[in-house]
């Protein structure tokens, strides 16, 4: 029973040392939680939560803030995320239904969770890696040039030109258009290579140079396409929402965002968590420059024919200071996941 009221003195601790930003002493949590046990026992409870490395007195005569450790195990034991409000969900959904393209999708997206979050808002391009070719539509603009739109299953779309060697016979280019697609789609970027080798020999040699064309552009369009990047929004909120002592650090903070390596290693280590939401407090970042700040992140990606959730193929999340609202930020960076995915299948 004990064990349960400590972890429930520390959860207080946790909920107002984020919400006051000062160092939270025995007589607030009396006067703020309704423990149900003494000052005294309030008091013991926080010396054996300090002992156990779970909190920690900043400065003499002050209050506790929680450590590393406890924000983990604070995370760990959360029971209930709080939901959000069906205003702010019809805002997520309106707000991302009216995005024109992935681009836009994405940019949507990112400035969305930082505006929910007022944090650091992270979402990672979906690659040509993971996803696959759902479409290739080829239009004829002219006698001799054929337009190739590259659509994967996430909304990306590539269009490049060509210019055939010879007139272009409509008839010849449908039937390419559907040979193509039978073979190719549903394929990811390493399978196209296999599924294509063979694709002029169904037609005439005459029509190989065509055929032998459109195959190389789209190969070459999704191999130069596939390179990982992030995208943020949100920086300013560090320094307005993360107090004065987080505002003293918060260069080598920014510094680290810039790096686009640090971000894509931690995303791809938290991609290979279990738990369906991935959250790195302090040094679990294995930076120096982000061990004051904690990474919520989530992967996005589709949904199949049956309504079930596909692998994701990217992840999106939220950075801000270890003192930040984890409960809160766990559901909007979630809420607006699940509306990314949903668009991106659509």
């Amino acid at each position: 029973m004990s064990e349960d009221r400590r972890l429930d003195v520390l959860r207080a601790i946790v909920e107002d040392y984020v919400a006051t930003r000062e160092p939270v002493g025995s007589r607030a949590l009396v006067e703020r939680h309704a423990l149900g046990v003494s000052p005294a026992t309030i008091r013991n409870d926080m010396a054996a939560l300090e002992d156990a490395g779970l909190i920690v007195q900043p400065h003499t005569s002050a209050g506790r803030v929680p450590t590393d450790k406890g924000y983990r195990m604070f995370v760990d034991r959360l029971a209930t995320i709080k939901p959000l409000s069906a205003p702010e969900r019809r805002a997520i959904e309106t707000f991302l239904e009216d995005a024109a393209d992935l681009d836009d999708v994405v940019d949507r997206s990112v400035r969305l969770l930082a505006q929910l979050t007022h944090q650091v808002a992270v979402v990672q391009y979906p690659s040509l890696r993971r996803t696959a070719l759902r479409h290739v539509e080829l239009v004829p603009i002219g006698d001799r040039h054929l337009l190739v739109v590259i659509i994967t299953d996430h909304g990306r779309v590539e269009q490049r030109t060509i210019e055939a060697p010879d007139a272009l016979d409509v008839a010849t280019v449908a039937r390419l258009r559907v040979r193509l697609n039978t073979a190719a789609a549903g394929r990811r970027l390493a399978e196209l290579g296999t599924a294509l080798s063979d694709l002029a020999d169904d037609f005439a040699p005459a029509d190989g140079p065509l055929v032998r064309g459109v195959v190389d552009v789209v190969e070459d369009t999704l191999a130069q396409e596939s390179e990982e990047r992030v995208v943020l929004a949100g920086t300013a909120n560090l320094v307005r929402g993360g107090g004065a002592d987080f505002a003293r650090t918060i260069s080598p903070v920014l510094e680290a965002l810039e790096e686009q390596v640090v971000l894509l290693r931690l995303l791809g280590e938290m991609a290979e968590d279990e738990a369906a939401v991935s959250v790195r407090i302090g040094r679990e970042t294995q930076h120096e420059g982000l061990v004051e700040t904690s990474f919520v992140t989530t992967g996005y990606g589709g949904f199949d024919g049956g309504g079930g959730e596909r692998a994701a193929v990217a992840r999106i999340g939220s950075v801000g200071p270890l003192r930040m609202d984890y409960p809160g930020t766990i559901a909007s960076v979630r809420a607006v996941a699940r509306y990314l995915s949903r668009i991106l299948a659509g």
